[in-house]
């Protein structure tokens, strides 16, 4: 298994609009081949910290899903009213990517 968690700062007025963002992406998660687990997390400490969590089969899934176009449409920052480019919600980020050595899954 392979887990990426993308954290993410993000600016109080635009948690809503990101978080609402990802709810959309996250029904369509289910047809990426290989993606295990979708999460999209807001830190209950930090105001401006959002994670996107996502467990995957193996890391070439990840890789697949970052190469296709579904992953480029998501992450097209467009406006809707006028289709020109808008600013990313998020003001920095950081990736962090690990192999799973051990896991515990409850039935």
């Amino acid at each position: 298994m392979y887990v990426v968690m993308n954290e993410l700062n993000v600016p109080k007025e635009r948690k809503e609009m990101l978080a609402s963002r990802f709810g959309k992406s996250a029904e369509n998660m289910e047809k990426v081949p290989g993606c295990l687990e979708f999460m999209f997390l807001s830190n209950e400490n930090e105001d401006e910290k959002q994670v996107v969590f996502t467990k995957w089969e193996r890391k070439e899934d990840y890789e697949n899903w970052l190469n296709s176009d579904a992953f480029k449409q998501a992450h097209a920052h467009k406006s809707k009213e006028n289709g020109s480019e808008s600013k990313p919600a998020s003001s920095k980020n950081e990736l962090h990517a690990y192999t799973v050595v051990h896991s515990y899954q409850a039935d």
